[in-house]
């Protein structure tokens, strides 16, 4: 038996969606060991802290059936993608395609991590039907707009996005 196959899945997650959860189960048929990787990424201004989003990955991880939660791990990152992959001894960057428009960025992403590092695969998994439209942007949106979440997030993320915003509302009344 040759080397576990580890996959890094990486993203920052703000909050995690539908299509996350989906990519994530889907993931761990393809790796032996799926370590969700959550960008710090401040200028993206994320919602919730890096704990939080840490903390909202390791809650949807424990809920996964079928054992697979076990072969998953969440760990945050704040360096070039390519050497936290490297560091961690991993050979796959597991990405998720929503769009065309995705594809892209994403495209241009896997040739650069390629030049870097040729031992590195990238894999792209295409969103499931249900999810091709969730973008967590969108979903701040929406949340931010007193729109309801539930159907694009777990329930537990929606609740923590209502928490979080009227904790932000409170702040700038």
């Amino acid at each position: 038996m040759g080397q576990p196959r580890i996959g890094i899945y990486p993203g920052t997650f703000d909050p995690i969606t539908n299509g996350h959860v989906d990519i994530i189960g889907r993931g761990t048929r393809i790796v032996d060991r799926l370590i969700i990787a959550v960008a710090a990424n401040p200028g993206k201004e994320p919602l919730f802290s890096l704990q939080e989003r840490v903390e909202m990955l390791l809650e949807q991880v424990s809920l996964m059936r079928n054992g697979d939660g076990s072969r998953i791990e969440v760990r945050p990152f704040d360096k070039l993608l390519m050497h936290f992959v490297q560091d961690l001894d991993a050979t796959i960057i597991l990405r998720g395609l929503r769009a065309v428009s995705d594809f892209e960025y994403e495209f241009q992403m896997a040739g650069m991590n390629t030049r870097l590092d040729p031992g590195v695969e990238t894999i792209f998994l295409m969103a499931s039907e249900r999810q091709q439209f969730i973008a967590s942007r969108f979903v701040k949106e929406v949340a931010r707009l007193g729109g309801d979440i539930s159907s694009f997030v777990p329930k537990e993320v929606a609740a923590r996005t209502a928490r979080k915003l009227a904790q932000q509302d409170r702040k700038f009344a």
